[in-house]
């Protein structure tokens, strides 16, 4: 995939793979009935303007949602983050992409379906 080359070495990046760049790539291909719904709010700018990009890598992880302008990872988790294992792997990837001055917001599949007012409100107050 020739448009991977030299990816890692841009900074909203963070000094990615191209493996993970790949990862990325398929991974917008098959979302999550969460992400869809959120994707909606936020493509095209429709948060104070800012782009928010799927499936974004940063270093050696891929964020959900990411926004470059305010420095902001949005994660969708569904059940399998409720797991204690899986939650101490959320929180040190958290502290490391927080390492790179990046703010992370997570929000359960369950907020996402029920209340994505509410959703939308928290991510713009993040920003500000």
């Amino acid at each position: 995939m020739a448009r991977l080359k030299g990816a890692e070495d841009l900074p909203m990046y963070f000094g990615t793979s191209v493996e993970i760049m790949k990862r990325a790539i398929r991974l917008r291909k098959d979302q999550t009935e969460a992400e869809k719904i959120i994707w909606q709010s936020l493509r095209r700018r429709q948060i104070e303007g800012l782009k928010f990009r799927r499936q974004h890598p940063i270093n050696n992880f891929v964020a959900d949602f990411y926004c470059h302008e305010a420095k902001l990872v949005i994660e969708i988790d569904g059940g399998v983050h409720d797991d204690p294992e899986q939650k101490e792997k959320d929180l040190a990837r958290q502290q490391i992409i927080n390492d790179f001055g990046i703010k992370v917001l997570r929000f359960k599949n369950e907020e996402i379906f029920n209340d994505i007012e509410s959703v939308i409100i928290k991510i713009k107050s993040s920003i500000h």
